[in-house]
């Protein structure tokens, strides 16, 4: 009894440093983002006299960070869209019907988990540079390089394989009596995935916006490459920040940039954490 309340007590230590080790570096460049210039120079956690909004004001309008964000939502939210509409209904095929080839399909999505996409991002952007020169006299201004519908397809094609692995696995939990309650009521294979197995397969689903809306909006070394021009994303655009700040002393404006970064995804987490929950527990819950 003694040793279970030893335990549990353990835990809660562990967590809560754990909550504390993410907490308090997040408030620390909050407040850092809303002091003037001249609190930088004293002590590093003092609370700041005030909210000097000026610092999000310059962040947006001379940094250009109100631009990048708008980049940043675009490609992922594109991404994110292409990314559902391939491997949604390619997860649930691959779960539920047998046909040939299925299995060398399977083996196929599988070894793509084992591809890091950083590795092959020089092979990508030399394969768009020799689509720009094909297409010179076309789009002599180029097509696929600086282009951020490319890069969101590029994010959305290299994502595939997770997220048909992970959705395959979640549409297998799912009993095949509702699919054949479906066809009893007429429904067809298009209607029954559509009407039936995606809304059930929902936790799922959002387990993976999630997840990848996370790994497209903080992607840093994809947009470098692939976005040498002017259309630079959030991570880009604040390592330019980063460098300018530095030498101008300005660390409000570069902690505002920071706090941009952070907040949609912030956002984002807070609406779907219930059903992230949910999506993570209900695979081993499922009978």
């Amino acid at each position: 009894m003694i040793s279970n309340k030893l335990y549990k007590v353990f835990i809660y230590v562990i967590l809560s440093l754990l909550a504390l080790s993410i907490v308090v570096p997040m408030l620390w460049v909050l407040l850092a983002s809303v002091k003037e210039k001249s609190e930088f120079y004293g002590n590093p956690w003092s609370i700041p006299a005030g909210v000097f909004i000026q610092n999000y004001i310059e962040a947006f309008t001379e940094a250009s960070m109100g631009s990048y964000l708008l980049n940043s939502l675009f490609a992922t939210l594109l991404a994110l869209v292409i990314l559902l509409a391939v491997a949604v209904p390619a997860a649930y095929v691959l779960a539920r019907y047998k046909f040939k080839g299925r299995k060398i399909l399977n083996l196929l999505f599988m070894g793509g988990l084992f591809i890091n996409v950083n590795y092959i991002v020089v092979p990508i952007f030399l394969m768009l540079l020799d689509g720009d020169k094909l297409l010179g006299n076309w789009f002599p201004n180029g097509l696929f390089i600086d282009n951020l519908a490319v890069l969101a397809l590029v994010y959305a094609a290299t994502t595939i394989p997770f997220t048909i692995y992970l959705l395959s696995g979640y549409f297998q939990t799912i009993p095949e009596v509702f699919e054949e309650a479906a066809a009893i009521d007429g429904c067809s294979h298009f209607t029954t995935m559509v009407r039936i197995m995606i809304p059930m397969a929902r936790p799922s689903i959002v387990t993976v916006i999630l997840f990848n809306f996370l790994a497209f909006w903080n992607d840093y070394i994809i947009a470098l490459t692939l976005l040498p021009g002017p259309h630079k994303t959030l991570p880009v655009g604040l390592l330019n920040l980063m460098t300018a700040q530095k030498a101008a002393a300005n660390y409000g404006r570069l902690y505002a940039g920071l706090v941009i970064v952070m907040v949609p995804a912030l956002i984002l987490y807070i609406l779907v954490q219930r059903r992230l929950v949910e999506g993570m527990t209900a695979g081993g819950t499922r009978e």
